[in-house]
């Protein structure tokens, strides 16, 4: 049982980095060529659609490596999980602090109601959104490592 925990919860944080890095490097370059308005109407509708699963998903990868922390306590690969679910801790404060202030904003915007300075704001966004990328692609790697 401890290995589908193990598997199914590296899985999981996998499929999560796969989709924050995607955003990062590709979606969002696509979006910031499109001309005119799309661009940022594109950023909008992504921020209302991953604005709603994201949350669960951070949330339930925080959950799933705790438990697996917890049932593994003994075992050599524990303190990499504790350390990967300290990681994924700090995803969820970057989240909630830097990152969806923005997020709310932005998914709201239109052309005609968007402030003068979305681009700074989206630019800053990214920039947060990079960091946290790199902190759940540490967590993952030590999840992977632990499953060894």
């Amino acid at each position: 049982m401890l290995n589908a925990l193990e598997v199914f919860t590296t899985v999981v944080v996998g499929l999560m980095v796969g989709v924050e890095f995607s955003v990062a490097f590709v979606i969002n370059r696509i979006l910031d060529a499109l001309p005119g308005d799309s661009g940022q109407l594109g950023r909008a509708h992504g921020g209302r659609m991953l604005g709603a699963v994201m949350p669960v998903w951070y949330i339930g990868s925080l959950v799933l490596a705790a438990v697996w922390a917890v049932a593994a306590w003994h075992d050599p690969g524990a303190g990499l999980v504790v350390t990967a679910g300290g990681l994924l801790v700090l995803s969820v404060i970057m989240s909630i602090l830097l990152l969806v202030p923005i997020n709310n904003r932005g998914r709201t915007w239109t052309p005609e109601n968007r402030p003068e300075d979305w681009k700074e704001q989206m630019n800053r966004w990214d920039r947060y959104h990079y960091a946290r990328v790199a902190v759940i692609v540490a967590a993952f790697a030590l999840l992977v490592t632990a499953l060894t």
